[in-house]
C-alpha cells in the first residue's frame, strides 16, 4: 500500500504556474479562465518595480519580458489570450465553443473583437484615469475623451448584440465573455461605467459576468489601489 500511495503522488500532475502581478488585467485574464476551468494552479508573484520581468530567468520563460507566463508541464506559454485558449482547451473546450463549427467559429470572432476594438479603448481609459494617478501624472483628458468616444461606439455595437443574445457569442458563456472581465473591472471603477450603465443589456451582461464566481475570486486579487506595468503585460 505504501508503494501505491507513493507511486500515485509522483503520477499527480503538478499544478500549473502562472508568473505576474494579478493586479495586472493581462494577468488576471489568464487567471479567470484557470478558474472557470477549475485548473489547480499557482500564482507565481513578481514585482515589476523590482524589475523581476528583466530577469534572466524570466526572459528564459518569455523574451520580451512580460506577463503573463504559464508553465504547464512541459508547456511554456505567454500571451494571455493564447493561454485562456490553451487552458479552456484543454480543461472546459465548450467555453471555446466546443464540439460546433459555428459556436467556435463565432467565440473566434468576438473574442477578436475584444483585443482589437474594446480592449484597446478600455485601457486607455484605465490608464489615464486610474494609472496615471497612481504614479504621481495627470490625467490627459484628450486621451480620455477620445477613447471614451471609441468605447461608446463600440458599446453600442455590444448593446444591439445583447439584445438578440445572453452572451457575446451566442447564449453560452465563452471566453469571448470572460476576456472581457479584468478590463471591465477598472473601468466600472471610473466615471465611465455610465457607458456601460446607460446600456441596459450591456449592463445585465458585465453585472452577470461579475457575478461569476470565477471572476469574484480573481476580483479579489485586484484591489484598485495598486498601479500595473502597461508596457510589460501582454
Amino acid at each position: 500500500m505504501p508503494d501505491q500511495i507513493a507511486a500515485t503522488a509522483m503520477a499527480a500532475p503538478k499544478p500549473a504556474k502562472v508568473y505576474g502581478w494579478a493586479v495586472s488585467p493581462f494577468v488576471a485574464r489568464a487567471l479567470v479562465c484557470l478558474e472557470e476551468a477549475g485548473v489547480d494552479y499557482e500564482l507565481v508573484a513578481m514585482s515589476a518595480d523590482a524589475g523581476d520581468h528583466r530577469r534572466p530567468d524570466h526572459l528564459a520563460r518569455n523574451p520580451f519580458g512580460q506577463v503573463p507566463v504559464l508553465e504547464d508541464g512541459d508547456l511554456t506559454l505567454f500571451e494571455s489570450r493564447a493561454i485562456a485558449r490553451h487552458v479552456l482547451r484543454k480543461h472546459k473546450p465548450e467555453l471555446l465553443g466546443g464540439g460546433s463549427l459555428e459556436r467556435s467559429a463565432m467565440v473566434d470572432a468576438w473574442l477578436e473583437v475584444e483585443a482589437h476594438q474594446h480592449h484597446p479603448a478600455a485601457l486607455a481609459i484605465m490608464l489615464q484615469c486610474i494609472i496615471a494617478p497612481l504614479v504621481g501624472g495627470a490625467r490627459d483628458q484628450a486621451v480620455v475623451d477620445e477613447n471614451a468616444g471609441k468605447l461608446r461606439a463600440v458599446l453600442d455595437v455590444y448593446e444591439a448584440r445583447l439584445s438578440r443574445s445572453t452572451y457575446l457569442a451566442g447564449d453560452f458563456v465563452s471566453v469571448a465573455d470572460l476576456s472581457h472581465f479584468p478590463l471591465m473591472r477598472y473601468l466600472m471603477a471610473t466615471e465611465y461605467a455610465v457607458l456601460v450603465e446607460a446600456r441596459p443589456h450591456v449592463r445585465a451582461w458585465w453585472e452577470e459576468l461579475a457575478a461569476r464566481p470565477a471572476a469574484r475570486k480573481v476580483a479579489e486579487l485586484m484591489p484598485l489601489d495598486l498601479g500595473l506595468s502597461k508596457k510589460n503585460d501582454r
